[in-house]
């Protein structure tokens, strides 16, 4: 539009010109910067008494750089709280009494078999008991013809090595009988050496088993503590040690984190996978982890640096860039990007973009950073 040299300029193009000519500057600064220009009111940012009161200020430290080694896992019984159920005999299976996954006491019956073998072994006992008898009776007549000056020492010291073995093949046939349970002739009741669960089962009944039959027919563990057995793989074994924090999460309970420590390395790499297992032994209230239970452990281990650290939560993530809000006093409050080396569950540490003794907002800054970008 021409106008003349005189002619004054519209009042709506002059207003118009003085907001692009104040707005200038903000615009230069974020063409530079790359950052969110400030408001033209950033100058006037104030935080009110209210607010003071409800934000969180953190102080910037040097603190070492907590990492993280993330591990698949599964849970197993305790091998010391475990027992595999071996049949003596061999026979014919009339009864099972317990099914998989059923809590047993020690001394229950779990199955009964009937065999032959369990009459060999009443008349072992027999003659066990009657060799006992017949040696006493020998080393009684012996002493006496010893004493009559009729037998030789050698003699008498012969009776009482014959009484002595006859002794010991009683109580070892005695020991069987004490350990397992025989009735009816015949019958060898199965029974549990330990009180717990039964996790394996191989037996049913009606089935014919060898006498020389070296499988377990069952398995029984305490599960009031369990093992999480973890996979460390090769890259990672150089930063796994005993007695590291461990949190174990399971895919059934989800949200529930159980807490225990690396106990035992195995020191063998397994050839197929390339990882090397450690264990790490829970507590098992209410038996909530079960054998073969899928888990997840995450061990947490430091590093041998050192950068500024700050609450995880001051961070604030936009446009894949990542900023916190630096505090002075309620007046002076800047939004500053930062270069995140780590972050944790509940700290950050900072490669570039603060120094220790800064301070940030931590609590209620994304409603500042709004404030004070315009958002």
């Amino acid at each position: 539009m021409n106008r003349k040299p005189h002619e004054e300029e519209p009042r709506g193009l002059a207003a118009g010109r003085n907001i692009m000519a104040s707005l200038a500057p903000a615009l230069l600064l974020l063409g530079c910067t790359g950052q969110p220009a400030p408001s033209p009111d950033a100058q006037a940012f104030t935080l009110s008494d209210t607010m003071m009161a409800r934000i969180g200020l953190d102080t910037v430290r040097m603190a070492p750089v907590e990492n993280t080694v993330e591990l698949n896992a599964r849970i197993t019984p305790d091998d010391a709280r475990l027992a595999s159920v071996y049949p003596i005999v061999g026979g014919q299976v009339t009864a099972v009494d317990v099914e998989l996954g059923d809590p047993v006491h020690k001394g229950q019956p779990l199955a009964v078999i009937r065999s032959s073998q369990v009459a060999k072994l009443q008349r072992k006992l027999i003659d066990a008991q009657s060799d006992v008898e017949v040696a006493g009776k020998n080393l009684a007549t012996k002493q006496d013809l010893y004493h009559s000056q009729l037998l030789s020492e050698r003699k008498l010291v012969e009776a009482r090595f014959d009484l002595e073995k006859a002794r010991a093949k009683l109580n070892d046939v005695q020991e069987t009988f004490s350990i397992y349970r025989f009735e009816g002739g015949s019958q060898y009741i199965v029974t549990a050496p330990i009180g717990g669960y039964v996790i394996g089962k191989a037996v049913v009944r009606d089935a014919t088993l060898p006498e020389d039959h070296g499988d377990p027919i069952f398995t029984i563990a305490e599960l009031d503590r369990v093992w999480v057995m973890a996979d460390v793989y090769e890259s990672d074994i150089a930063r796994v040690k005993e007695g590291m924090p461990a949190e174990v999460s399971t895919l059934s309970y989800p949200g529930m984190v159980m807490h225990g420590k690396v106990d035992k390395i195995i020191n063998v790499l397994d050839p197929r996978t390339r990882t090397m297992p450690v264990r790490i032994t829970l507590p098992n209230p209410g038996v909530m982890l079960k054998p073969e239970m899928v888990a997840h452990v995450r061990l947490a281990y430091l590093e041998e640096r050192e950068l500024p650290a700050i609450p995880a939560k001051a961070v604030i993530s936009d446009n894949g860039r990542h900023y916190v809000m630096v505090f002075k006093d309620r007046r002076n409050i800047e939004t500053r990007a930062v270069t995140v080396a780590h972050a944790g569950a509940a700290t950050c540490w900072v490669e570039a973009g603060l120094v220790p003794g800064e301070v940030v907002i931590s609590e209620e800054h994304l409603f500042i950073y709004d404030a004070l970008n315009d958002r």
